[in-house]
């Protein structure tokens, strides 16, 4: 009895954990950032500029997406099994392993994708960025704010 106690704690503390991370992951790329254009337009970006933006944008945009909806497959899979009649643990550490890899991939993608983008802009320009970036306020993850939480 014990031991489904610690797993359950376990479980719900790794999907509070996930939906952090997936949170603020998603709130830092999409929620309060300007379309690309307004961005390319903020930033100042010159015609060649803009043009290299816009190429690195498309592929880029369409590999986050297929990665948040990955996610999010995932997510649902785990809450449905840990909420299941007979919770599977293999089947609940394949999800959160998968949602885990995924994440990893998706940190790594923007990193690129800042590195790709730091070489288009001049100093002031990176400056404007970091500073858009930096204004993002940390949001609870929805587990958290069903129990709560802001």
């Amino acid at each position: 009895m014990q031991h489904r106690g610690l797993v359950t704690a376990l479980i719900l503390s790794v999907l509070l954990n996930l939906g952090a991370v997936g949170a603020a992951g998603y709130r830092a790329l999409v929620r309060d950032r300007p379309a690309a254009s307004d961005l390319a337009s903020r930033l100042a970006l010159d015609a060649a500029q803009r043009s290299r933006w816009h190429g690195l944008e498309q592929n880029f945009v369409r590999e986050l997406d297929a990665g948040w909806q990955e996610i999010a497959r995932q997510r649902e899979t785990l809450v449905r099994e840990v909420f299941s009649e007979q919770p599977d643990p293999a089947r609940i550490e394949a999800a959160r392993a998968r949602i885990a890899e995924v994440q990893m991939q998706q940190q790594q993608r923007v990193i690129a994708q800042f590195l790709q983008e730091r070489e288009i802009l001049n100093a002031k320009q990176r400056q404007e960025l970091v500073d858009l970036l930096l204004r993002e306020e940390p949001v609870a993850p929805r587990e958290r704010q069903l129990h709560g939480g802001k």
